[in-house]
């Protein structure tokens, strides 16, 4: 029997993402699986995420691979599945941009996160289900803060307001320089739908992917 999103998300409005540091990865050079802890502002675990593995495009495609990202609960039920599918990882190309998809439970899909072409500056469009957009994720020009936060502010379809954020968290000189090991935070209202939730969960880990990993010999991004 398939898992639903679990309550508890409707009960957070902040969590806390952390990449799980791997030893053949930072010593060897090989790119592995990513595999995050997912926390409350607490600091309790709520969910472990898996990457499938897959060799050929771990180290051939580095950090533009599609993957599929497994989200479990405590119990070890899988409760979100997020797909990325391939696509053109160039700024200046505006066909085939990135996207993914969302499933809570698995193979119920609730939303989409999908690349806003734009020559300067990172935007992505939110989607819910019935891929009608619903917010707007803006990030910096810059995707390099030696010390501080990278914010990804999720705002508005209009983008007036700010209703909540993406943020890439410093996680030390040693760690940023000699692995890509990434801390993460978003925030969002209280009060905004379940489904929504798990589809920032997404849009957190496309935009890990695209602007903070350095798999298959590349090097993360500093500037959109």
């Amino acid at each position: 029997m398939k898992a639903s999103l679990p309550s508890i998300t409707s009960k957070i409005d902040h969590i806390m993402i952390q990449q799980q540091f791997e030893f053949v990865e930072a010593v060897l050079g090989f790119e592995t699986a990513n595999q995050y802890k997912i926390n409350d502002k607490l600091g309790q675990k709520i969910y472990y995420a898996a990457e499938d593995f897959n060799f050929l495009t771990l180290n051939c495609c580095g950090a533009i691979r599609p993957f599929t990202m497994r989200i479990f609960d405590n119990s070890g039920r899988e409760v979100i599945t997020l797909r990325r599918p391939l696509r053109c990882d160039c700024c200046c190309c505006p066909c085939c941009l990135q996207q993914i998809e969302i499933q809570a439970p698995p193979g119920v899909p609730v939303g989409y996160v999908i690349q806003t072409w734009h020559p300067c500056q990172p935007k992505f469009t939110v989607q819910n289900e019935e891929k009608q957009d619903v917010l707007k994720i803006i990030g910096p020009i810059c995707v390099c803060n030696i010390g501080g936060s990278i914010d990804f502010e999720i705002k508005s379809l209009d983008e007036e307001f700010v209703v909540g954020r993406i943020s890439k968290h410093w996680s030390g000189i040693l760690k940023e320089i000699l692995t890509d090991v990434d801390n993460f935070g978003i925030q969002f209202p209280l009060d905004l739908d379940v489904k929504m939730k798990a589809v920032m969960l997404g849009a957190c880990f496309l935009i890990d992917f695209m602007f903070f990993e350095s798999g298959g010999g590349q090097r993360p991004k500093l500037f959109w």
